[in-house]
């Protein structure tokens, strides 16, 4: 009993802290073909073209949320013996100020087969980097720009 009382205790614990003090941490991918393309999605909720990525789930790392997320939204699948490199770490102070993502460039993977439209997608496509498509977003401009002159990155997203 007693050790069930401290489960819930501790329980209680994490779950205010979470709500005071909790944090969200977000991944995005740049994967750069090697003709020099990126690969970018349009959502079907928001209007813009982004990188594709979304939320760590708990109990994953950070490359898994990245590959899972690539696999979902753009049929991109990450070559698993040649790790995606991370670019930098950014405050996401757009959305709430306790938002965090971590960027990647991925140079080794497959593409499935094409996108098709589903609930979240509307479209994805590779780009080049170059060339954006119009209605690309300013953030994902500047990671791209950052990527492309070896540029240390920014803090926030």
């Amino acid at each position: 009993m007693r050790r069930r009382s401290q489960r819930l205790l501790m329980r209680g614990a994490h779950l205010v802290w979470r709500v005071s003090r909790g944090m969200t941490l977000g991944v995005r991918g740049a994967a750069i073909d090697p003709e020099g393309r990126v690969c970018l999605i349009r959502h079907t909720y928001l209007p813009g073209w982004y990188l594709p990525g979304g939320g760590v789930e708990p109990g994953e790392t950070a490359v898994e949320a990245l590959t899972r997320e690539f696999a979902e939204e753009a049929e991109v699948v990450l070559d698993p013996a040649v790790a995606p490199v991370l670019h930098g770490f950014y405050l996401n102070d757009r959305a709430t100020a306790r938002d965090h993502v971590a960027l990647y460039v991925a140079r080794a993977f497959t593409v499935r087969a094409p996108k098709r439209p589903d609930r979240e997608i509307a479209e994805a496509g590779f780009f080049p980097l170059d060339a954006l498509p119009e209605g690309t977003t300013p953030a994902t401009r500047a990671r791209l720009a950052e990527i492309t002159a070896g540029t240390p990155p920014a803090t926030r997203w």
